[in-house]
């Protein structure tokens, strides 16, 4: 392996940035917190460390997949963000997914692993519109029971 040109380097960004906007725009078209330009920069942010990250693979001692655990870390506190609890409801917490997906695939894009990429990105809008879609009806149905009851 050897470290990425910046013609890789800038492709790899473009590309999960694209990817960003793709899970971005379903959150942006509900309305949540986190839209379509913070999934696009987390993806944008993960892919440029993950190019930074390759710029030290001949460097003796260096462990390449740090950068990479230290997104996942990074990324999780950004999601918590968006965690809000009201009295008995928790909300935010698919958008929180979303943003960690999203740094997911901005670490796919890094490593230039674009079909994987694009596979993930395809399950992750697929889950956030259609699960999304039950989502909701599962849980009006389950508030017409509770005024019910």
């Amino acid at each position: 392996m050897e470290p990425i040109t910046t013609l890789e380097f800038i492709t790899n960004t473009v590309i999960a940035m694209i990817a960003g906007i793709c899970v971005g725009i379903e959150r942006q078209m509900k309305n949540k917190n986190a839209g379509l330009k913070t999934n696009a920069l987390v993806a944008v942010g993960a892919a440029i460390f993950m190019g930074i990250s390759f710029q030290y693979i001949h460097v003796e001692y260096v462990d390449l997949s740090r950068i990479t655990g230290q997104i996942v870390v990074g990324v999780g506190f950004l999601g918590a963000g968006v965690i809000v609890k009201k009295k008995k409801e928790i909300s935010g917490l698919a958008t929180a997914a979303a943003i960690w997906c999203s740094a997911a695939l901005g670490c796919l894009a890094g490593l230039g692993m674009y079909v994987e990429l694009a596979a993930s990105t395809i399950l992750i809008v697929i889950v956030n519109l259609v699960l999304g879609y039950y989502n909701k009806k599962i849980y009006n149905s389950n508030r017409k029971h509770q005024i019910k009851n």
